[in-house]
């Protein structure tokens, strides 16, 4: 009998089940051949503390800790640009409050990003509290904590149904037959078809799709230092990696759960309001994929256990926050399950409750 059987192997799953796997037998379920293949494998890979809802914002900074200290520390030094054209000033002002950015002049932001278009750029602000996050190194570790605590880690197990026989879910899977006393539902952007799967009610769960495109280092730049840059209003995003150049359209676009694919006429209208803002042309994509990131109706992330079914455990609607939040996300999932008092306050615990969409 396993005691806790999490459905999803991204960011989500794999957290909730290492931080379970202290509490009883955890078998962690992938569907795909390898572990992070979504939403996960397909991130930004930034800690912004301030970006998101309040519950958001509160899942990341009890996160912080964890990320900075936890096996020598996840994070590494980035920073953030926020830039926009003269007409945008009242966007830009938002972003200040809701960043917590400071503004600077142009010739302060084209030292850190030489690539920024004095004629277009008429407002820049910046702070340095965003990271970037290690995440192929924080999934190897909550994994490695699953299978050092004897519990089963299972790609290639894609659910095909799961019933309710007394006090036990039985999960049929593509490869076999499993008997939990706990469900945790982690499954992305398939959240609410597992929950029906289960006979719970979905919770209106929505896929939102979001492109990136790799780059040459603009005009041969070494960019391994430069911050993330920003469109005011978050029109666009561009990030370094690995000596090269990622940018995003910062596309939001609603969808169905499948394995997400770019829009090419939405790349294209997204790169071109990112080379109005700077001074190199894109000449060359080298590549492009999409991610979905998933939202609850509310943006708010939905951890705990289903209203109509306390066996059924929620660790859903990460949306874009998922890696930021996992620490503490899963720490929330651990103490519901176990009857441990959180660290999160009484009003922050109930905009992540699943009893709120109900």
């Amino acid at each position: 009998m396993i005691d806790f059987l999490v459905i999803g192997g991204g960011i989500a799953g794999q957290s909730a089940a290492a931080r379970l796997s202290a509490h009883g037998n955890v078998t962690l379920l992938e569907a795909e051949d390898a572990l992070g293949y979504h939403a996960s494998g397909r991130s930004a890979a930034l800690y912004e503390a301030h970006y998101g809802l309040d519950s958001t914002v509160a899942l990341n900074l009890a996160s912080e800790n964890y990320h900075r200290t936890h096996n020598g520390g996840y994070l590494t030094p980035r920073g953030l640009i926020v830039v926009a054209k003269a007409a945008d000033q009242a966007v830009f002002n938002a972003d200040l409050d809701d960043l917590n950015l400071t503004p600077i002049d142009l010739d302060a932001a084209r030292a850190m990003v030489p690539i920024l278009n004095p004629q277009t750029v008429a407002f820049a602000a910046f702070h340095d509290a965003a990271l970037d996050i290690d995440t192929d190194r924080l999934m190897q570790d909550f994994t490695r904590v699953v299978r050092s605590n004897g519990g089963q880690v299972l790609p290639k197990h894609a659910v095909l149904s799961i019933r309710r026989l007394g006090n036990i879910w039985e999960v049929e899977t593509s490869k076999e037959t499993f008997q939990a006393r706990i469900v945790v539902n982690a499954a992305g952007a398939w959240a609410d078809e597992i929950a029906a799967m289960a006979g719970i009610a979905p919770i209106g769960l929505t896929p939102y799709r979001r492109s990136m495109a790799r780059l040459p280092a603009p005009g041969g730049h070494d960019v391994s230092g430069w911050p993330v840059i920003m469109g005011a209003g978050e029109t666009w995003y561009a990030k370094a990696d690995a000596g090269k150049w990622l940018v995003s359209p910062a596309d939001s676009d609603p969808t169905t759960p499948h394995d997400a694919y770019v829009d090419d006429m939405v790349l294209a209208e997204g790169l071109a309001r990112y080379e109005e803002m700077v001074t190199e042309p894109v000449t060359r994509v080298e590549t492009n994929w999409a991610g979905l990131r998933t939202f609850a109706p509310d943006k708010a992330l939905v951890l705990g256990p289903d209203p109509d079914q306390p066996y059924f455990i929620w660790c859903a609607g990460q949306g874009g926050y998922g890696f930021q939040t996992a620490p503490a996300a899963s720490q929330l999932i651990a103490d519901l399950v176990t009857g441990a008092n959180s660290e999160l306050d009484e009003q922050i615990l109930a905009a992540l409750n699943p009893n709120r969409l109900r």
